[in-house]
């Protein structure tokens, strides 16, 4: 939430057009990415399909991956795979690649990307 303006994150970015776009210029930074690319399925829509119901989620709006899928429960869904602070960092660039080629701006990119870095390293599961 942003409290000088009263608007989530979510809003801030620009809603769900916004996000839809960040998760399509996100997903093929991730694909191509050396340490992230073999962490994830060929058929990479179904993880962007629940990318975008997080981050809407994530970011103040609407709750559509709990509506769908419970309790989001990241860390657990995330231990099949060997997450190192190494792709984290990784991961977070992407994501700033992608907010900036969405044009979302400074301070907003950053604050969305340090409000990501909290989950980003929680999910860090092997040395």
């Amino acid at each position: 939430m942003n409290p000088e303006q009263g608007q989530t994150l979510y809003e801030l970015i620009g809603g769900e057009a916004a996000i839809r776009k960040l998760v399509e210029a996100f997903y093929p930074r991730v694909q191509q990415h050396p340490l992230l690319g073999p962490l994830f399925p060929e058929d990479i829509t179904p993880v962007m399909d629940k990318q975008y119901l997080f981050l809407s989620q994530f970011l103040g709006g609407p709750s559509l991956y709990s509506d769908q899928y419970g309790h989001p429960m990241m860390r657990a869904r995330h231990m099949p795979f060997p997450i190192t602070a190494e792709r984290a960092e990784a991961w977070l660039f992407c994501m700033g690649e992608a907010l900036t080629e969405i044009n979302i701006s400074e301070p907003l990119r950053t604050t969305v990307l340090q409000r990501l870095s909290g989950p980003a390293y929680h999910f860090v599961n092997t040395p």
